[in-house]
């Protein structure tokens, strides 16, 4: 299995996600994050590939690079730019119902100190 193919079983969920969270995301921050992360994602592996903590097959990379990263590692930060933002949209926590009222704590409410000097009260105080 090429790295190509092991990324295309992982970016089409990705894609889909990101497509039915497309009105939901604010893709000009999504692309201020992609320029970053895929900068970093650069700067890095073309390190960690250079001191040979990371190798790759050959006959299973494309030929195509970045420095000394195969293009293929970029798959990984673009799953991440596309798909974290896209699942926080759609999980993320709904503004409630018409219908549902807010929750009132069950204890009453303390009473509020004026912070206003001694006779001296403003408006809506019990001071």
């Amino acid at each position: 299995m090429t790295y190509w193919l092991l990324n295309v079983v992982f970016l089409i969920p990705v894609v889909i996600v990101g497509v039915l969270a497309m009105r939901r995301v604010r893709w000009a921050a999504v692309g201020v994050t992609a320029a970053v992360l895929l900068l970093m994602t650069a700067v890095f592996d073309n390190i960690m590939i250079s001191i040979g903590l990371v190798d790759y097959d050959p006959a299973l990379i494309s030929g195509s690079f970045i420095g000394v990263a195969p293009l293929e590692d970029f798959a990984y930060a673009l799953a991440a730019i596309v798909g974290l933002p896209s699942l926080w949209a759609l999980l993320g926590p709904r503004a409630p119902r018409r219908s549902e009222a807010p929750r009132r704590s069950s204890s009453p409410e303390a009473p509020r100190r004026s912070s206003s000097p001694e006779g001296v009260s403003r408006p809506g105080t019990n001071a």
